[in-house]
């Protein structure tokens, strides 16, 4: 009835020319022809029309954000000091961090509208680095950064790195966070006030109404994920039109970065240090856990330490702490009576968290049991293994970012899948973790075999609902891609 209703001529959004050239049928023919086609070959071509449409629209509509949203800069940086700092770094830059590197000076220094890039890195592609380089230049310039991290525990490891990086340079760096005494809050904020600290880390307390910069140029946000659209705002509020720099260890497959970061330039770090080795990677099934509990006790006693993630509970099962306490209890009696063992679980509060997190990371705790996901980015260099239960519950993203917990020091690190779900796609899935390290491999494997709306967990990723098309269909997110350069 509705499409009797439509009348002979319909407006069509998308121009003649484009159409032609990228042999796409009106839109008049697209919706008889998805309602009541006549054949296969019409079912396809009205799909594949009303498809890129949606995604052009989505497209268009990203770029129009990402040329509107932040006018013209007026801070004058003028001189890249990207080189110098290289030559104080006790390691060489791999291929792919100059570049990451480069793209972003060319940006503050040659462009007239602020920086506005998010940089991609696969955990330990030396992410740090890059960001630590384009505040070292926009530092030497005269000018302030501030670097904001999700959490305080990992504020707190930001800038010890950064300390570090800066020791023998005239750059004062500062930590600004909530649980600091009001004394010690006071004297950073005057700093950041009067210019003598060039660089400030820290968490949402850089965003509060009593922190102010003399002349903030640059803000760094730490895993785009975490932080708001308005949280980002704020930050930049701090400043006159400052650059904006993101990092994100989520490797997200290119043609969905340009849609989701779409107001963001990407630049994507593709190469590890030589340095890191790769995690070895296993599947194990529960009969064999005993086995994996000697491997446990045998590094341990090498002074080194480990990772247990628990299965995260279904509703409908036990409650998650219950679980978890029992697991360690459990384990603390029977596997490991004489191996301190910390427990983090979801219903335990942040300060408790952090608590356990930073005796694990000075080596209080050998054995760490998790339900929650493990911090993101908390670097223990000293842990080797990490055991993940009931591996078939994660998606290969997140089980991608668990194995990164390890392999951050000196030592072959391990990780081990547990799981007894026998499933030929289970079992494809898990075998997927073991065969690569590579991130940006894992996500598009995870993206085909779970679709996106799994991939990024529900609907926390703001992508508007599409009512036909879908974003793991690569070709036609590509095709869009083209058809919005055109226009």
């Amino acid at each position: 009835q509705a499409l009797s209703m439509l009348p002979s001529k319909i407006k069509d959004p998308l121009p003649d020319a484009i159409r032609e050239r990228f042999d796409l049928c009106s839109l008049r023919q697209a919706l008889f022809d998805i309602h009541f086609p006549k054949n296969r070959q019409q079912l396809e071509a009205a799909r594949k029309r009303l498809v890129t449409e949606e995604l052009v629209v989505l497209n268009l509509g990203m770029r129009n954000l990402r040329d509107h949203s932040r006018g013209v800069t007026s801070l004058e940086i003028t001189k890249d000091y990207s080189k110098e700092f290289e030559s104080l770094l006790p390691f060489t830059m791999t291929n792919a961090q100059k570049r990451a590197v480069s793209d972003c000076i060319n940006d503050i220094i040659n462009k007239s509208s602020p920086l506005n890039r998010l940089v991609q890195g696969d955990v330990g592609s030396g992410k740090t680095a890059v960001a630590a380089s384009v505040c070292y230049t926009v530092a030497k310039n005269g000018f302030q950064t501030a670097f904001m991290a999700p959490t305080e525990i990992l504020a707190r490891q930001h800038y010890k790195t950064f300390q570090k990086l800066f020791e023998n340079t005239d750059i004062k760096v500062g930590l600004l966070t909530g649980t600091l005494r009001e004394s010690e809050k006071k004297q950073i904020r005057k700093s950041l006030a009067d210019g003598s600290i060039d660089m400030v880390i820290g968490t949402h307390a850089l965003i509060t109404d009593k922190t102010e910069f003399k002349n903030l140029a640059l803000a760094v946000t730490d895993e785009q994920h975490r932080f708001g659209v308005a949280q980002r705002a704020k930050l930049l509020g701090k400043g006159n039109n400052p650059h904006l720099l993101v990092m994100s260890a989520t490797p997200i497959p290119r043609t969905l970065g340009l849609i989701i970061f779409g107001d963001l330039d990407i630049s994507i770090i593709d190469e590890l240090p030589p340095s890191r080795k790769p995690v070895k990677t296993v599947l194990r099934t529960s009969a064999m856990r005993g086995g994996v509990y000697d491997f446990i006790r045998s590094e341990v006693k090498h002074g080194r330490q480990a990772y247990i993630v628990c299965p995260l509970v279904e509703e409908g099962e036990l409650d998650d702490v219950a679980s978890a306490e029992e697991y360690a209890a459990d384990l603390m009696l029977r596997e490991f009576p004489d191996i301190a063992v910390g427990i983090v679980h979801g219903q335990m509060k942040s300060d408790e968290k952090d608590e356990v997190m930073r005796k694990f990371v000075e080596n209080e705790y050998s054995v760490l049991v998790a339900t929650t996901v493990i911090e993101v980015g908390v670097d223990v260099p000293n842990a080797t293994v990490i055991v993940i239960e009931n591996a078939e519950r994660f998606g290969l993203s997140q089980l991608h970012q668990l194995r990164g917990r390890v392999g951050r020091g000196s030592s072959q690190s391990y990780c081990i899948l547990i799981s007894d779900k026998g499933s030929k796609t289970t079992r494809e899935r898990l075998e997927v973790m073991c065969s690569t390290n590579n991130g940006f491999v894992i996500a598009d494997e995870d993206l085909k075999m779970r679709g996106p709306g799994d991939f990024f967990g529900h609907r926390q990723h703001g992508l508007p609902q599409m009512s036909i098309a879908d974003f793991a269909d690569t070709k036609s997110l590509e095709l869009s891609q083209k058809i919005a350069d055109c226009i």
